[in-house]
Protein backbone atom coordinates (compact mmCIF):
# COMPACT_ATOMS: atom_id res chain seq x y z
CA UNK A 1 0.00 0.00 0.00
CA UNK A 2 0.92 3.38 -0.66
CA UNK A 3 2.17 5.66 2.22
CA UNK A 4 0.16 8.61 1.21
CA UNK A 5 -2.49 10.32 -1.67
CA UNK A 6 -2.05 13.41 -3.47
CA UNK A 7 -5.49 14.62 -4.35
CA UNK A 8 -6.46 15.74 -7.93
CA UNK A 9 -7.03 19.29 -7.32
CA UNK A 10 -3.53 19.48 -5.44
CA UNK A 11 -1.58 17.42 -8.24
CA UNK A 12 -3.67 20.08 -11.03
CA UNK A 13 -1.71 22.67 -8.71
CA UNK A 14 1.61 21.66 -8.60
CA UNK A 15 1.12 21.02 -12.61
CA UNK A 16 0.77 24.57 -13.02
CA UNK A 17 1.13 25.31 -17.42
CA UNK A 18 2.00 21.89 -17.62
CA UNK A 19 0.76 21.67 -21.68
CA UNK A 20 3.91 24.44 -22.33
CA UNK A 21 6.37 21.86 -20.11
CA UNK A 22 7.65 19.92 -23.39
CA UNK A 23 7.58 19.79 -27.23
CA UNK A 24 5.87 16.74 -28.88
CA UNK A 25 3.43 14.40 -27.54
CA UNK A 26 0.50 16.17 -25.08
CA UNK A 27 0.55 12.72 -22.97
CA UNK A 28 4.71 13.08 -22.96
CA UNK A 29 4.64 16.77 -21.25
CA UNK A 30 2.27 15.43 -18.71
CA UNK A 31 4.69 12.18 -17.54
CA UNK A 32 7.86 14.93 -17.81
CA UNK A 33 5.51 17.07 -15.29
CA UNK A 34 5.11 14.61 -13.21
CA UNK A 35 8.08 12.90 -13.44
CA UNK A 36 9.68 16.28 -12.15
CA UNK A 37 7.48 16.84 -9.57
CA UNK A 38 9.03 13.31 -8.34
CA UNK A 39 12.56 13.80 -8.77
CA UNK A 40 12.84 16.99 -6.73
CA UNK A 41 10.63 16.23 -3.43
CA UNK A 42 7.27 17.87 -4.59
CA UNK A 43 5.30 14.47 -4.88
CA UNK A 44 7.08 11.76 -2.26
CA UNK A 45 7.84 8.53 -3.44
CA UNK A 46 5.22 6.28 -1.90
CA UNK A 47 2.44 8.61 -2.95
CA UNK A 48 -0.71 7.12 -5.22
CA UNK A 49 -1.47 8.95 -7.82
CA UNK A 50 -5.21 10.06 -8.63
CA UNK A 51 -7.37 7.52 -10.86
CA UNK A 52 -7.00 8.35 -14.28
CA UNK A 53 -10.55 9.12 -15.33
CA UNK A 54 -10.61 11.69 -12.61
CA UNK A 55 -7.60 13.49 -13.20
CA UNK A 56 -8.44 13.48 -17.13
CA UNK A 57 -11.37 15.22 -15.90
CA UNK A 58 -10.06 17.71 -14.06
CA UNK A 59 -6.95 18.46 -17.09
CA UNK A 60 -9.91 18.02 -19.48
CA UNK A 61 -8.10 15.78 -21.40
CA UNK A 62 -8.90 12.44 -23.07
CA UNK A 63 -8.10 9.52 -20.38
CA UNK A 64 -6.29 8.02 -23.02
CA UNK A 65 -3.85 10.68 -22.77
CA UNK A 66 -3.68 9.81 -18.50
CA UNK A 67 -2.94 6.44 -19.57
CA UNK A 68 -0.23 7.06 -21.74
CA UNK A 69 1.29 9.22 -19.51
CA UNK A 70 1.21 6.88 -16.56
CA UNK A 71 2.45 4.04 -18.39
CA UNK A 72 5.89 6.09 -19.37
CA UNK A 73 5.94 6.62 -15.85
CA UNK A 74 5.74 2.92 -14.61
CA UNK A 75 8.34 2.02 -17.50
CA UNK A 76 10.70 5.19 -16.70
CA UNK A 77 10.73 3.44 -13.31
CA UNK A 78 8.84 6.40 -11.13
CA UNK A 79 5.56 4.34 -10.40
CA UNK A 80 4.17 1.19 -10.30
CA UNK A 81 1.01 -0.39 -10.39
CA UNK A 82 -0.07 -1.91 -6.55
CA UNK A 83 -3.44 -3.71 -6.55
CA UNK A 84 -6.16 -1.79 -5.08
CA UNK A 85 -3.93 1.62 -5.17
CA UNK A 86 -3.56 2.28 -8.59
CA UNK A 87 -0.44 4.16 -9.71
CA UNK A 88 1.67 4.78 -6.94
CA UNK A 89 5.37 7.02 -7.32
CA UNK A 90 8.81 5.53 -6.93
CA UNK A 91 12.41 7.47 -7.70
CA UNK A 92 14.04 5.07 -9.21
CA UNK A 93 17.83 5.12 -8.69
CA UNK A 94 17.81 6.99 -6.07
CA UNK A 95 16.62 7.99 -2.15
CA UNK A 96 12.81 9.44 -2.23
CA UNK A 97 13.96 12.57 -1.05
CA UNK A 98 15.28 15.18 -2.45
CA UNK A 99 17.97 16.22 -0.43
CA UNK A 100 20.44 13.46 -1.32
CA UNK A 101 23.06 13.51 -4.08
CA UNK A 102 22.98 10.85 -6.64
CA UNK A 103 26.54 9.42 -7.79
CA UNK A 104 27.74 10.89 -11.13
CA UNK A 105 25.94 14.32 -11.19
CA UNK A 106 27.10 17.24 -10.40
CA UNK A 107 24.66 18.43 -7.48
CA UNK A 108 23.30 22.37 -7.49
CA UNK A 109 20.09 21.50 -5.93
CA UNK A 110 21.96 22.91 -2.44
CA UNK A 111 22.87 25.84 -1.76
CA UNK A 112 25.37 25.39 0.77
CA UNK A 113 29.35 25.26 1.06
CA UNK A 114 32.63 23.91 1.50
CA UNK A 115 33.40 22.81 5.29
CA UNK A 116 35.20 25.78 6.61
CA UNK A 117 38.60 25.51 7.74
CA UNK A 118 39.08 25.05 11.45
CA UNK A 119 36.66 22.78 12.28
CA UNK A 120 39.19 20.11 12.76
CA UNK A 121 41.02 21.68 15.25
CA UNK A 122 37.94 22.65 17.25
CA UNK A 123 36.84 18.90 16.86
CA UNK A 124 40.21 18.02 18.11
CA UNK A 125 40.11 20.58 21.09
CA UNK A 126 36.54 19.96 22.16
CA UNK A 127 37.46 16.75 22.50
CA UNK A 128 38.83 17.35 26.09
CA UNK A 129 35.87 19.25 27.15
CA UNK A 130 33.47 16.47 25.82
CA UNK A 131 34.65 14.12 29.23
CA UNK A 132 32.79 16.66 31.61
CA UNK A 133 29.29 15.40 29.84
CA UNK A 134 29.83 11.35 29.53
CA UNK A 135 29.17 10.90 33.24
CA UNK A 136 25.81 12.65 32.92
CA UNK A 137 22.36 11.66 30.33
CA UNK A 138 23.36 13.36 27.52
CA UNK A 139 19.89 14.91 27.52
CA UNK A 140 19.60 18.97 27.62
CA UNK A 141 16.62 20.06 26.04
CA UNK A 142 17.95 23.64 25.58
CA UNK A 143 21.58 23.17 24.78
CA UNK A 144 24.81 23.14 26.65
CA UNK A 145 25.61 26.32 28.35
CA UNK A 146 28.39 26.91 26.46
CA UNK A 147 26.83 27.63 23.42
CA UNK A 148 23.83 28.99 24.44
CA UNK A 149 26.39 31.76 25.77
CA UNK A 150 28.68 31.75 22.58
CA UNK A 151 25.47 31.96 20.88
CA UNK A 152 24.40 35.10 23.06
CA UNK A 153 27.54 36.62 23.05
CA UNK A 154 27.51 36.59 19.13
CA UNK A 155 24.22 38.50 19.16
CA UNK A 156 25.57 41.14 21.14
CA UNK A 157 28.36 41.34 18.85
CA UNK A 158 26.16 42.11 16.18
CA UNK A 159 23.84 44.52 18.06
CA UNK A 160 21.31 42.53 20.39
CA UNK A 161 21.90 42.24 23.57
CA UNK A 162 20.90 38.76 24.52
CA UNK A 163 20.97 36.62 27.60
CA UNK A 164 21.42 32.60 27.88
CA UNK A 165 17.85 32.16 28.76
CA UNK A 166 16.90 33.87 25.37
CA UNK A 167 18.57 30.84 23.51
CA UNK A 168 17.95 27.30 22.78
CA UNK A 169 19.92 25.27 20.50
CA UNK A 170 18.24 22.66 17.98
CA UNK A 171 19.46 19.86 15.96
CA UNK A 172 19.64 22.58 13.03
CA UNK A 173 17.39 25.53 11.37
CA UNK A 174 14.90 23.03 10.05
CA UNK A 175 14.52 20.83 13.58
CA UNK A 176 13.78 24.68 14.75
CA UNK A 177 11.04 26.15 12.40
CA UNK A 178 9.09 22.53 13.17
CA UNK A 179 9.50 22.85 16.58
CA UNK A 180 7.83 26.38 16.42
CA UNK A 181 5.71 25.70 13.99
CA UNK A 182 4.09 22.93 16.42
CA UNK A 183 3.89 24.84 19.40
CA UNK A 184 2.78 28.42 17.78
CA UNK A 185 0.20 26.62 15.20
CA UNK A 186 -2.85 25.18 15.67
CA UNK A 187 -4.59 23.62 12.53
CA UNK A 188 -6.62 26.28 10.10
CA UNK A 189 -4.16 28.86 11.80
CA UNK A 190 -2.78 31.41 8.74
CA UNK A 191 0.86 31.60 8.70
CA UNK A 192 2.13 34.13 6.23
CA UNK A 193 5.22 32.85 3.98
CA UNK A 194 7.39 34.44 1.34
CA UNK A 195 7.49 34.13 -2.46
CA UNK A 196 9.54 32.49 -2.93
CA UNK A 197 10.62 30.80 -0.41
CA UNK A 198 12.75 27.84 1.43
CA UNK A 199 10.21 24.95 0.21
CA UNK A 200 11.05 23.02 3.58
CA UNK A 201 9.62 25.67 5.66
CA UNK A 202 6.49 25.64 3.94
CA UNK A 203 6.07 21.23 4.31
CA UNK A 204 6.76 22.19 8.46
CA UNK A 205 3.88 25.13 8.49
CA UNK A 206 2.28 23.00 6.44
CA UNK A 207 2.01 20.16 8.51
CA UNK A 208 1.61 21.82 11.58
CA UNK A 209 -2.15 22.60 10.14
CA UNK A 210 -1.12 26.04 8.94
CA UNK A 211 -2.98 27.48 5.68
CA UNK A 212 0.28 29.54 4.31
CA UNK A 213 -0.60 33.57 3.05
CA UNK A 214 1.52 34.21 0.71
CA UNK A 215 3.70 37.77 0.03
CA UNK A 216 5.71 38.53 -3.00
CA UNK A 217 9.69 38.83 -2.69
CA UNK A 218 11.02 39.79 -6.17
CA UNK A 219 14.91 39.52 -6.85
CA UNK A 220 15.96 43.30 -7.74
CA UNK A 221 13.03 45.01 -6.01
CA UNK A 222 12.51 43.62 -2.66
CA UNK A 223 9.33 42.53 -0.46
CA UNK A 224 5.92 44.15 -1.69
CA UNK A 225 5.57 45.73 1.15
CA UNK A 226 1.83 47.24 0.99
CA UNK A 227 0.89 43.61 0.38
CA UNK A 228 2.79 42.75 3.54
CA UNK A 229 0.72 45.33 5.31
CA UNK A 230 -2.72 44.54 4.00
CA UNK A 231 -1.98 40.92 4.64
CA UNK A 232 -1.25 41.03 8.04
CA UNK A 233 -4.37 43.45 8.86
CA UNK A 234 -6.37 41.64 6.82
CA UNK A 235 -6.11 37.64 7.61
CA UNK A 236 -4.13 38.10 11.04
CA UNK A 237 -1.61 35.62 10.64
CA UNK A 238 -0.72 33.26 13.75
CA UNK A 239 2.72 33.04 12.56
CA UNK A 240 4.93 35.03 9.73
CA UNK A 241 7.92 33.58 9.14
CA UNK A 242 10.19 35.38 6.92
CA UNK A 243 13.75 35.54 5.86
CA UNK A 244 14.97 39.54 6.05
CA UNK A 245 18.48 38.70 5.41
CA UNK A 246 19.91 37.79 2.14
CA UNK A 247 16.66 35.76 1.35
CA UNK A 248 17.04 32.57 -0.26
CA UNK A 249 16.28 32.15 -3.02
CA UNK A 250 16.13 35.84 -4.24
CA UNK A 251 19.22 37.28 -2.09
CA UNK A 252 17.00 40.67 -0.91
CA UNK A 253 17.64 42.27 2.35
CA UNK A 254 14.91 44.25 3.91
CA UNK A 255 15.17 47.69 5.06
CA UNK A 256 15.74 48.70 8.69
CA UNK A 257 12.66 51.03 8.31
CA UNK A 258 10.70 47.95 6.79
CA UNK A 259 11.97 45.79 9.26
CA UNK A 260 10.41 48.19 12.10
CA UNK A 261 7.08 48.81 10.17
CA UNK A 262 6.55 44.43 9.84
CA UNK A 263 7.27 44.48 13.38
CA UNK A 264 4.89 47.57 14.81
CA UNK A 265 2.32 45.63 11.76
CA UNK A 266 2.87 42.28 13.27
CA UNK A 267 2.27 43.34 17.17
CA UNK A 268 -0.71 45.16 15.98
CA UNK A 269 -2.49 41.82 14.38
CA UNK A 270 -1.11 39.46 17.26
CA UNK A 271 1.29 37.32 14.84
CA UNK A 272 4.58 35.78 15.93
CA UNK A 273 7.09 36.86 13.19
CA UNK A 274 10.34 34.15 12.46
CA UNK A 275 13.09 35.51 11.25
CA UNK A 276 15.21 32.83 9.99
CA UNK A 277 18.65 34.72 9.49
CA UNK A 278 20.71 31.12 8.45
CA UNK A 279 22.01 33.19 5.82
CA UNK A 280 22.30 36.50 8.08
CA UNK A 281 25.70 37.17 7.94
CA UNK A 282 26.91 35.99 4.51
CA UNK A 283 27.36 39.63 3.37
CA UNK A 284 29.65 39.85 0.37
CA UNK A 285 29.03 44.26 -0.41
CA UNK A 286 25.51 45.52 0.89
CA UNK A 287 25.44 49.21 1.28
CA UNK A 288 23.65 49.40 4.47
CA UNK A 289 24.52 47.83 8.01
CA UNK A 290 22.06 46.16 9.23
CA UNK A 291 21.41 44.88 12.55
CA UNK A 292 19.41 41.45 13.57
CA UNK A 293 16.01 41.93 13.22
CA UNK A 294 15.03 41.41 16.57
CA UNK A 295 16.83 44.65 17.30
CA UNK A 296 13.85 46.88 15.65
CA UNK A 297 11.14 45.99 18.00
CA UNK A 298 10.07 48.86 19.84
CA UNK A 299 9.31 48.77 23.72
CA UNK A 300 6.54 45.87 24.19
CA UNK A 301 6.95 44.64 20.53
CA UNK A 302 10.37 41.93 21.65
CA UNK A 303 7.23 39.24 22.20
CA UNK A 304 6.49 39.79 18.47
CA UNK A 305 9.86 38.56 17.00
CA UNK A 306 11.60 35.01 17.13
CA UNK A 307 14.97 34.60 15.65
CA UNK A 308 16.61 31.58 13.70
CA UNK A 309 20.34 30.70 13.11
CA UNK A 310 22.06 28.51 12.66
CA UNK A 311 26.03 27.43 11.52
CA UNK A 312 25.00 25.07 8.47
CA UNK A 313 25.74 28.29 5.97
CA UNK A 314 28.74 29.55 7.26
CA UNK A 315 30.31 26.80 9.12
CA UNK A 316 29.65 23.86 7.67
CA UNK A 317 26.21 22.16 6.97
CA UNK A 318 27.24 18.60 7.99
CA UNK A 319 27.35 20.36 11.71
CA UNK A 320 23.54 19.92 12.35
CA UNK A 321 23.58 22.73 15.07
CA UNK A 322 20.90 25.88 14.83
CA UNK A 323 18.89 28.13 17.41
CA UNK A 324 15.81 29.75 18.41
CA UNK A 325 15.82 33.01 19.73
CA UNK A 326 13.08 34.08 22.04
CA UNK A 327 11.56 35.59 25.12
CA UNK A 328 12.27 33.33 28.35
CA UNK A 329 9.24 32.28 28.19
CA UNK A 330 8.57 30.81 25.41
CA UNK A 331 12.18 29.06 25.23
CA UNK A 332 10.79 27.43 28.48
CA UNK A 333 7.90 26.35 26.69
CA UNK A 334 9.96 25.47 23.53
CA UNK A 335 12.01 23.09 25.59
CA UNK A 336 8.87 21.31 27.12
CA UNK A 337 7.20 20.53 24.27
CA UNK A 338 10.70 19.49 22.70
CA UNK A 339 10.87 15.48 23.94
CA UNK A 340 7.93 14.83 21.85
CA UNK A 341 10.18 14.54 19.00
CA UNK A 342 13.63 14.78 20.01
CA UNK A 343 15.98 14.64 22.56
CA UNK A 344 18.02 17.54 22.10
CA UNK A 345 20.93 18.20 20.31
CA UNK A 346 24.45 16.30 20.26
CA UNK A 347 27.11 17.14 22.99
CA UNK A 348 30.43 16.80 20.86
CA UNK A 349 28.95 19.28 18.19
CA UNK A 350 27.51 22.08 20.42
CA UNK A 351 31.02 21.91 21.81
CA UNK A 352 32.42 22.29 18.69
CA UNK A 353 30.38 25.47 17.69
CA UNK A 354 30.90 27.29 20.98
CA UNK A 355 34.65 27.11 19.93
CA UNK A 356 34.31 28.10 16.05
CA UNK A 357 31.67 31.03 16.86
CA UNK A 358 34.90 33.02 18.75
CA UNK A 359 36.38 32.53 15.10
CA UNK A 360 33.44 33.77 13.60
CA UNK A 361 34.96 37.39 12.07
CA UNK A 362 37.68 35.55 10.01
CA UNK A 363 34.84 32.44 8.58
CA UNK A 364 33.07 35.31 7.62
CA UNK A 365 35.64 37.10 6.17
CA UNK A 366 36.88 34.00 4.49
CA UNK A 367 32.98 32.91 3.21
CA UNK A 368 32.48 36.87 1.68
CA UNK A 369 35.82 36.44 -0.61
CA UNK A 370 34.46 32.80 -1.96
CA UNK A 371 31.34 34.07 -2.87
CA UNK A 372 32.29 37.29 -3.84
CA UNK A 373 34.10 34.91 -6.85
CA UNK A 374 31.59 32.89 -7.34
CA UNK A 375 28.90 35.74 -7.88
CA UNK A 376 31.16 37.82 -10.00
CA UNK A 377 32.23 34.20 -12.30
CA UNK A 378 28.30 33.93 -12.34
CA UNK A 379 27.45 37.40 -13.58
CA UNK A 380 30.27 36.70 -16.33
CA UNK A 381 28.69 33.57 -17.51
CA UNK A 382 25.17 34.53 -17.96
CA UNK A 383 26.01 37.72 -19.56
CA UNK A 384 28.42 36.13 -22.01
CA UNK A 385 26.31 32.72 -22.42
CA UNK A 386 22.99 33.62 -21.56
CA UNK A 387 21.39 36.35 -23.41
CA UNK A 388 18.11 35.65 -22.29
CA UNK A 389 18.61 35.27 -18.76
CA UNK A 390 18.20 38.28 -16.16
CA UNK A 391 20.74 37.80 -13.11
CA UNK A 392 19.97 40.95 -10.33
CA UNK A 393 22.78 41.66 -8.37
CA UNK A 394 23.17 39.69 -5.31
CA UNK A 395 24.65 41.48 -1.97
CA UNK A 396 24.71 38.31 0.14
CA UNK A 397 23.69 35.26 1.07
CA UNK A 398 23.49 31.49 -1.03
CA UNK A 399 22.14 31.87 -4.29
CA UNK A 400 21.28 34.16 -7.03
CA UNK A 401 17.10 33.91 -8.55
CA UNK A 402 18.12 33.39 -12.53
CA UNK A 403 15.24 35.01 -14.66
CA UNK A 404 14.29 33.15 -17.82
CA UNK A 405 12.49 34.51 -20.20
CA UNK A 406 10.11 32.24 -20.13
CA UNK A 407 7.61 29.83 -18.56
CA UNK A 408 10.74 27.38 -18.82
CA UNK A 409 12.39 26.36 -15.36
CA UNK A 410 10.97 22.34 -15.07
CA UNK A 411 12.18 21.87 -18.83
CA UNK A 412 15.27 23.14 -17.88
CA UNK A 413 16.21 21.13 -14.95
CA UNK A 414 14.94 17.65 -16.63
CA UNK A 415 17.30 18.86 -19.80
CA UNK A 416 20.18 19.24 -17.34
CA UNK A 417 19.67 15.48 -15.81
CA UNK A 418 20.76 14.32 -19.37
CA UNK A 419 23.88 16.62 -19.19
CA UNK A 420 24.67 14.66 -15.52
CA UNK A 421 23.85 18.32 -13.51
CA UNK A 422 20.90 18.47 -10.73
CA UNK A 423 19.37 21.33 -10.33
CA UNK A 424 16.28 22.66 -8.83
CA UNK A 425 13.24 24.06 -10.56
CA UNK A 426 11.79 27.26 -9.79
CA UNK A 427 8.06 25.75 -8.43
CA UNK A 428 10.13 24.28 -6.00
CA UNK A 429 10.46 27.66 -4.43
CA UNK A 430 6.59 28.55 -4.87
CA UNK A 431 3.12 27.34 -3.88
CA UNK A 432 1.02 25.77 -6.68
CA UNK A 433 3.40 25.19 -9.40
CA UNK A 434 4.36 28.71 -9.83
CA UNK A 435 7.57 30.34 -10.73
CA UNK A 436 8.66 28.60 -14.02
CA UNK A 437 10.06 31.65 -15.26
CA UNK A 438 13.10 31.38 -12.70
CA UNK A 439 15.85 28.71 -11.61
CA UNK A 440 17.90 29.47 -8.57
CA UNK A 441 21.61 28.76 -8.43
CA UNK A 442 23.34 28.25 -5.50
CA UNK A 443 26.87 30.48 -5.18
CA UNK A 444 28.48 28.19 -2.24
CA UNK A 445 30.21 25.48 -4.58
CA UNK A 446 33.82 25.84 -5.50
CA UNK A 447 33.99 27.91 -8.52
CA UNK A 448 35.60 24.93 -10.87
CA UNK A 449 32.09 22.86 -9.92
CA UNK A 450 29.93 26.15 -10.68
CA UNK A 451 31.50 26.58 -14.28
CA UNK A 452 31.33 23.10 -15.28
CA UNK A 453 27.73 23.33 -14.03
CA UNK A 454 26.83 26.50 -16.03
CA UNK A 455 28.79 24.49 -18.70
CA UNK A 456 25.72 21.75 -18.36
CA UNK A 457 22.99 24.59 -18.33
CA UNK A 458 23.94 26.01 -21.17
CA UNK A 459 23.98 22.72 -23.18
CA UNK A 460 20.05 22.61 -21.77
CA UNK A 461 19.18 25.82 -22.53
CA UNK A 462 20.65 25.38 -25.90
CA UNK A 463 18.61 22.03 -26.65
CA UNK A 464 15.74 23.93 -25.31
CA UNK A 465 15.89 27.10 -27.65
CA UNK A 466 16.26 24.05 -30.44
CA UNK A 467 12.08 23.67 -29.24
CA UNK A 468 11.16 26.81 -28.38
CA UNK A 469 8.21 27.28 -25.80
CA UNK A 470 4.94 29.63 -26.40
CA UNK A 471 5.36 32.79 -24.37
CA UNK A 472 3.21 31.80 -21.45
CA UNK A 473 2.90 35.23 -19.48
CA UNK A 474 -1.24 35.09 -19.62
CA UNK A 475 -1.45 32.16 -18.20
CA UNK A 476 -0.58 33.97 -14.52
CA UNK A 477 2.56 32.97 -13.64
CA UNK A 478 3.70 34.34 -10.69
CA UNK A 479 6.72 36.87 -11.19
Amino acid sequence: MSDSLIGTRALRSLLGDWREAAPGALYHALFDRIRLLILDGRIPAGTRLPAERELAQALAVSRTLVTSAYRELREAGYSSSVRGSGSVTRAPGRPPADTRSVPGYLDLTKAVMPASPGIIEATEAAMSDFARYLGGPGYNFEGITELRDAVAERYGARGLPTSREQILITTGAQNAIALLSRLLLGRGDRALVELPSYPHAYEALAQAGARLVPVNVTAGEGWDAEALQQLMQRTNPTVGYLMPDFHNPTGESMSAELRERTIDWATRSGTTIVADETSGELDIDRADTLLPFGAYAGSGAEKSVVMIGSVGKTIWDGLRVGWIRAEPGLIRSLAAARPANDLGTPVLEQLIVARMLADMPEILEHRREQLRTNRNRLEEIIADRFVEWTMPRVHGGIAAWVGLGSASSSQLALAARAEGLLITAGPRFGIDGALERFVRIPLGAPVDQLERGMDALERSWQSILRNPLPDTRLFGEVA
